[in-house]
């Protein structure tokens, strides 16, 4: 896409995602699908990897796994929010034990959208399209 002309968002230039997951295959297919779509994607396979990307490179939306090794995808949701206030995060988990931490940061004031593994391409990009589209 020429950064020049607007995107589909009335917005110049590309709209930048950052994937943080910790499955290769996940995150190669989520990169395919989202490059396809005119993204600009980087990935980074956990949460410490995405914060260090942050000093170059500044995502307008995060896909983030919950259950990452170390660091948890909420906590990194939570920092990215705090770093980049303009950001949004996509939460997404196959674990049905993430509804505690999802609960947890709701009590501390922090709302994501959080999607279920597997999930459907159109579902995702319909989500990714309805948060950007909230700038």
């Amino acid at each position: 896409m020429d950064r020049k002309k607007k995107n589909m968002w009335g917005c110049v230039g590309e709209r930048r995602i950052l994937i943080v997951e910790d499955e290769k295959v996940v995150a190669e297919t989520l990169r395919q699908i989202l490059s396809t779509q005119g993204y600009a994607v980087q990935i980074d396979a956990s949460a410490e990897a995405a914060i260090e990307r942050l000093a170059g490179w500044q995502p307008d939306l995060a896909i983030v796994d919950v259950m990452l090794p170390n660091m948890n995808g909420i906590d990194l949701a939570v920092l990215l929010k705090q770093r980049l206030p303009h950001c949004h995060a996509l939460l997404f988990s196959g674990q049905p034990s993430v509804e505690v931490l999802v609960e947890k940061a709701k009590s501390e004031g922090h709302q994501f959208e959080i999607l279920a593994k597997p999930v459907h391409p159109t579902v995702m990009l319909d989500a990714i399209s309805d948060l950007l589209r909230s700038d």
